[in-house]
């Protein structure tokens, strides 16, 4: 540090030595504190070399972390429109498996109805053989009263004429 502090080291040399200090022990102190001054104590322009190269690194990270940020944010955006885009993939082919898997059951719904439909046709058509027969049965085990049996119709036909009439 290039230290310019202006300290009177005479003026400390005689106080020391009115104090009752000799003049070499006045001597030796004030060349300690001079030496201090010039080692360990900063001036305000070593404070504002160090404040501006400060500042300088600060300016530097900043835009080091604006850099990373927009890199970060570029990243992300491409793995958020990756991420769509297997999104949209997968629930395309989603949507493609239940439109089949609805196709599938509906066959197979159409497949189950038409056979039961084949079932109840089969199941009505013997229920209605099955009634014809009982009603026959019924009619043979116990016949109706009154029996219509066909006549053959009868035609008379006038005889020639009869000799005496």
């Amino acid at each position: 540090m290039g230290n310019a502090v202006a300290f009177d080291s005479y003026a400390y040399v005689k106080k020391l030595r009115d104090a009752g200090l000799t003049e070499q022990q006045a001597a030796i102190q004030a060349e300690a504190i001079v030496s201090l001054i010039e080692e360990r104590l900063a001036t305000k322009k070593d404070l504002a070399e160090v404040e501006a190269g400060l500042k300088r690194d600060i300016e530097k990270v900043r835009a080091d972390l604006q850099r990373d940020i927009e890199t970060v944010r570029a990243d992300l955006q491409r793995d958020i429109e990756t991420v769509r885009a297997d999104l949209q993939r997968d629930l395309k082919e989603l949507d493609t498996k239940m439109e089949t898997r609805l196709k599938e059951l509906d066959t197979k719904m159409e497949t189950r109805l038409k056979e039961l439909e084949l079932r109840m046709v089969i199941k009505m058509g013997a229920l209605i053989l099955g009634g014809i027969g009982l009603l026959f049965g019924l009619m043979r085990a116990w016949p109706l009263p009154v029996q219509f049996v066909p006549t053959q119709e009868m035609r008379y036909t006038v005889p020639p004429s009869l000799p005496g009439k």
